[in-house]
């Protein structure tokens, strides 16, 4: 999985994915928020979102419409989605708390097919590539499994 998960990253890159940039293509403004936190500053029309990446919490905001998978993407999160977002794996498993989990509309068939085959699986278990960020969902956060 680790070879999977290096060989996504180095296939962002050569693609030219946005790394160390904002969605807007200005430079991202990265700032230390204590200890074990990296974090992006929100600007207007955008979400922020926590990933709790192996015990770190990363802080980003990502414009609204944009995927869980595409935000962790353009913010160098170690969330894999293999498959690109066509829902054919389920390596962009994330686990959200309750009252985020409640506000997102119920995961389809196809999503709830490959969370069957997700590491770590829990109730409020779901597919990164199928959450779009609305205002709704500002602050969130999103833990991804230690063993993906």
């Amino acid at each position: 999985m680790l070879a999977l998960r290096s060989s996504a990253r180095i296939l962002r890159i050569l693609r030219g994915a946005p790394s160390e940039s904002s969605w807007s293509g200005q430079p991202a403004i990265a700032q230390l928020c204590g200890h074990s936190h990296r974090r992006r500053l929100c600007t207007d029309g955008q979400v922020e979102v926590v990933f709790i990446e192996r015990g770190e919490e990363v802080c980003v905001s990502a414009p609204e419409g944009k995927t869980l998978l595409e935000v962790a993407h353009a913010n160098d999160v170690d969330l894999e989605g293999a498959c690109d977002g066509s829902l054919a794996c389920s390596t962009c498993h994330v686990i959200l708390e309750q009252h985020v989990f409640d506000k997102l509309p119920p995961p389809d068939e196809d999503e709830l097919d490959m969370l069957d085959l997700a590491f770590d699986l829990k109730a409020t278990s779901r597919l990164g590539c199928q959450i779009k960020l609305q205002k709704e969902l500002a602050g969130m956060r999103a833990t991804i499994p230690d063993g993906i």
